[in-house]
């Protein structure tokens, strides 16, 4: 049985690791919300095109990631290797045809999505350098995928310090043009974002060779299976698509926003980088959360799991209710961070209202949407997102299209999306019947 303090010790590493991967996001936003408000508003569309696209990856290696976690939890090390292995070769190279398709798309359809034909430009801009990225990003979710699997984390927490920093660096340097770097922008906010990813998966690759137990995960036999890729496929098809979906709706929730005009637009990305972040710890623990219900499984401690799941929602909503007192306290302190006029600050303060009052919602449904994954049971995951985008999607042309709502209501679509699935979640789990599901 997992202590808390084992939980935390999982998850805390997770978190910095998930953190790395969305500062990139946050902090462009910080970045640009300094050059003016139509790049502040492109950088939330143009980011979460690319999350729609990497998705198709994470969605891939959290499959692997299960799979892992169950061999790990069966004692099956040498195993491993051959699910980290297929992954790299699956992955690498559907990147590599990404990045020309993507391009296209993003150059001759997205400009027909946006109302502002600026807001259209720096998006095409941004995504010319960013879709460069999609190699390195998906190479570094498979080892994610291998290190949350073994719980063995605390590599994940150097590796986001070592992503963080250097993002930060050539943002300074390439979107404002210091120390003789070009003066890039919106791109090179992206190029920014390129560099910090590549710089992630060397020091993945280096610490690997240096620190790994390489022969007791089986990585002395590199051979190609196509069976093991078939197998995670079987899990992860569901996932990829269940991402996919949930991303590209979540698009179009930006995109609805931009018919309202280029400050709603600015006021719900700075919104949106705040959600970013004050979800990373629940998030951190929902995807602990997948990882410790398949060893469980694979433990054949199949009765422990429900247990399991209320202490970690437990933990969940009390981290949750410290970074809703914080943010409740200093909410204009915190939107300086991308700002400086006094307008938009104001402004984002009742939407950031909204968003708090979501978290606690998010704190639970992440715990047990994740722990369906974990199970294995990942077509359920998608049936469950069906329904939920279904509702999501219906709630959000009413609120934003038909009534023209402010930004502050326009948020309450997040209450619906997470409500909906803790729904389906709960009931699954307490009465589903998942616990003899073979992987």
């Amino acid at each position: 049985m997992y202590s808390n303090k084992h939980i935390l010790k999982i998850s805390y590493p997770i978190f910095l690791s998930l953190l790395a991967q969305n500062i990139i996001q946050v902090i462009d936003t910080a970045f640009l919300g300094r050059v003016g408000e139509v790049e502040l508003g492109a950088s939330a569309l143009a980011g979460i095109f690319y999350i729609a696209v990497f998705t198709l990856g994470f969605g891939y290696s959290m499959g692997s990631q299960i799979l892992i976690g169950r061999r790990n939890g069966e004692k099956n090390y040498h195993q491993i290797s051959d699910i980290v292995v297929q992954g790299l070769l699956v992955l690498i190279p559907a990147a590599l045809l990404l990045i020309p398709v993507m391009g296209y798309v993003s150059e001759r359809w997205l400009p027909y999505m946006f109302e502002s034909k600026e807001i259209s430009a720096a998006v095409n801009e941004y995504l010319d350098w960013r879709f460069y990225g999609l190699v390195f990003a998906f190479t570094n979710t498979m080892f994610r995928a291998f290190y949350i699997g073994i719980a063995g984390t605390k590599i994940l927490t150097y590796n986001a310090i070592v992503m963080a920093l250097t993002n930060v660096l050539f943002d300074y340097l390439l979107i404002f043009g210091h120390f003789g770097f070009p003066e890039m922008g919106i791109a090179g906010a992206a190029l920014a974002s390129v560099i910090s990813e590549l710089v992630s998966t060397l020091f993945f690759i280096i610490f690997a060779l240096r620190k790994v137990d390489l022969v007791k995960y089986g990585f002395t036999k590199i051979r190609i299976q196509l069976s093991v890729v078939k197998q995670v496929l079987s899990i992860s098809v569901f996932m990829m698509a269940q991402y996919l979906l949930s991303v590209f709706v979540w698009l179009l929730f930006f995109v609805f926003i931009e018919k309202l005009g280029e400050r709603p637009l600015a006021i719900s990305n700075i919104v949106r980088s705040f959600y970013t972040i004050l979800i990373l710890p629940a998030q951190a623990l929902g995807s602990s959360t997948s990882t410790m219900v398949s060893n469980t499984i694979g433990a054949g401690r199949n009765k422990e799991v429900l247990g399991l799941l209320g202490r970690v929602i437990k933990i969940s909503l009390a981290i949750t209710a410290v970074i809703i007192l914080l943010v409740f306290l200093f909410p204009r302190v915190l939107i300086q961070i991308y700002t400086s006029d006094p307008v938009l600050i104001a402004e984002t303060i009742s939407p950031m209202y909204v968003l708090l009052s979501l978290l606690p919602i998010f704190s639970v449904g992440a715990v047990l949407f994740n722990a369906v994954s974990g199970t294995g049971n990942t077509r359920n995951a998608l049936i469950f997102e069906l329904f939920t985008l279904t509702f999501y999607l219906s709630y959000m042309w009413w609120i934003i299209i038909h009534l023209q709502s402010s930004v502050a209501l326009c948020w309450t679509s997040e209450h619906v999306y997470w409500l909906s699935l803790l729904t389906f979640s709960f009931f699954y789990l307490k009465y589903g019947k998942w616990q003899n599901k073979k992987l």
